[in-house]
């Protein structure tokens, strides 16, 4: 049997939430289908490989512009005793012309965009927020109009960074989230979805990795600020239940938003000294905690739903829908503006372009 690429972390935090197990319904809704995944050697995109090949797909095409992590992905399938039609190919979401090529020569039946630019930080100066523009609006817009195109269905990871936003990162994915929502209200035979959910344990931008690096170094293991909270989910879990609002999509019409369950939030700070203790040391005495400062882009608590949108229960326990009073429609010419002044490289454009599309952002990138 595969195993993930990312170990689940059994994190004592976590234990309050039953455990999630892949359900037959997960098959049953990807079995027999060509599916294509784009930012397949990342963390979310790498599980969600791993999970859908274990579902009998027809054919799975993996997509990444990492030639690295396209590598290591396709080597651990490679390794699998699992018979399907596979491919790895090497594309940018944002190349239009290679897209569009591939879906030409693959013609998938079901389309899960994890592409993105997700690290907070690293995205709040100006060149880097043109780049998350190009990205994850850009190359979310290239893959939805596409699989319009196509008649595929499509699932965009999203993110809670995306709830009034503080960050570039999370502003670009609020326009992301409008633009598919825009587009499925003008191509209703079409199952278009997005799925929203808080930080993953385990991912190559998570803390976790951090702290045990500076746990293995001898300290101190650094915390932005002692109220810092994340909601968090296991790797597997979270693409187990990405699977599963999939597969209620697939049997409902038109668009759907969902929103994993993720239980309470964490404090940081809790699992900095839980991981010191799990190492056999003692936060504070063997191993100093040290307090840096907020990042840039970053929040104190995150949000996972907006105050316009109603959560609604589904067959699935952990998988809520979101039903929202937003309009989006109006939003699609400012969209294509603000692709064009990232283009142009036009800051002063780009920054006016989303606050325009979502003015409910509270972060400095824009000043």
């Amino acid at each position: 049997m595969l195993q993930g690429l990312n170990e689940d972390l059994a994190l004592p935090l976590l234990l309050r939430r039953p455990a999630i197990k892949e359900g037959a319904r997960i098959r049953d809704s990807l079995r027999g289908r060509r599916v294509l995944v784009t930012g397949a050697g990342g963390s979310i995109g790498s599980e969600l490989c791993l999970q859908i090949a274990m579902s009998s797909p027809a054919a799975l095409v993996l997509v990444d512009h990492s030639e690295l992590n396209l590598h290591e992905i396709s080597t651990t399938l490679d390794g699998s005793q699992l018979s399907f039609s596979r491919m790895a190919a090497l594309a940018d979401v944002r190349d239009i012309i290679a897209m569009q090529s591939l879906f030409r020569q693959v013609m998938p039946e079901i389309v899960f965009h994890a592409a993105a630019l997700k690290h907070v930080p690293l995205l709040e100066n100006d060149h880097n927020l043109i780049e998350a523009v190009r990205t994850n609006v850009g190359g979310t817009k290239a893959v939805a109009d596409l699989c319009c195109a196509a008649g595929a269905d499509m699932v965009l990871i999203s993110t809670d960074k995306a709830v009034n936003p503080s960050s570039g990162m999370g502003l670009t994915k609020r326009v992301a989230e409008i633009y598919v929502q825009a587009l499925a209200s003008r191509h209703s035979s079409v199952r278009l979805a997005q799925v929203r959910f808080g930080n993953v344990l385990g991912s190559s931008g998570s803390v976790v990795p951090l702290f045990r690096r500076q746990i293995a170094q001898g300290g101190p293991v650094t915390v932005t600020h002692p109220d810092m909270t994340r909601y968090l989910m296991t790797i597997k879990e979270a693409v187990t239940l990405t699977l599963e609002a999939a597969n209620l999509n697939h049997h409902a019409d038109g668009y759907g938003s969902y929103v994993l369950d993720m239980g309470r939030p964490v404090k940081i700070i809790d699992l900095a000294r839980q991981l010191i203790e799990q190492s056999g040391l003692r936060p504070e005495i063997d191993i100093a905690i040290e307090i840096i400062g907020v990042r840039p882009g970053e929040k104190l608590v995150e949000e996972l739903v907006y105050n316009w949108e109603t959560v609604e229960v589904t067959p699935v326990a952990a998988v809520l829908r979101l039903i929202s009073c937003f309009d989006p429609g109006r939003m699609a010419p400012e969209i294509d503006l603000l692709l064009g002044m990232a283009e142009l490289r036009d800051t002063t454009g780009v920054k006016k372009g989303l606050t325009r599309i979502v003015p409910e952002y509270q972060g400095e990138v824009i000043f």
